[in-house]
């Protein structure tokens, strides 16, 4: 593992934009988001995080919930976890796939993005208002192996509050899963 400086973009900042390619072979604008969804929620992740797995039905429930609200996911993969010998961009496609995601998976091939957000593990959420500014950062609940469990849910709960125009009365949480790997 490689320790890199993080820029550690803190709630109450503006988030910083970004340019990078998807599963879908289209190039993705976080301001082109910003201009269409009354809220954006972006995920640290990536293909082979247990932590992941155990939170890609949760957030695949969170997009389908606030969708018709005006929200959606953007999935970004900044890590270094996938070491076979295709391409990040099949592996992340396969992984879509197979999870049948529904929202936007991207590929931070350089980093830049995850540096500049300051993600730590994946998956990290980052949630975002329509003016671009980030309202929540952390973990997206305190249960992440239990679906069934009664926890805290920080981001469902931090995006109902942002789309009903309420302050958000937990705006930052310790994330919890695997460190983000660093490229060389």
């Amino acid at each position: 593992m490689n320790l890199v400086e993080t820029i550690d973009t803190p709630v109450g900042s503006y988030a910083p934009d970004f340019e990078i390619p998807g599963i879908d072979d289209q190039v993705h604008h976080l301001r082109r988001y910003l201009e269409k969804f009354r809220a954006v929620g972006v995920i640290s992740m990536c293909n082979d995080c247990p932590y992941v797995e155990w939170y890609i039905d949760k957030l695949k429930n969170i997009q389908a919930e606030f969708a018709p609200e005006g929200f959606t996911l953007i999935g970004v993969n900044g890590s270094n976890g996938d070491r076979d010998s295709s391409p990040s961009l099949e592996n992340m496609k396969a992984f879509a796939r197979r999870h049948d995601l529904n929202f936007p998976y991207l590929w931070d091939s350089t980093q830049d993005v995850s540096r500049s957000f300051g993600a730590t593990k994946t998956p990290m959420a980052f949630l975002i208002d329509s003016n671009g500014i980030v309202r929540y950062k952390g973990q997206i609940d305190d249960h992440p192996q239990d679906r069934s469990s009664v926890g805290e849910d920080y981001l469902r709960t931090a995006i109902a509050s942002l789309l009903l125009s309420q302050k958000i009365d937990i705006p930052q949480t310790e994330p919890i899963g695997t460190t983000l790997i660093w490229r060389n």
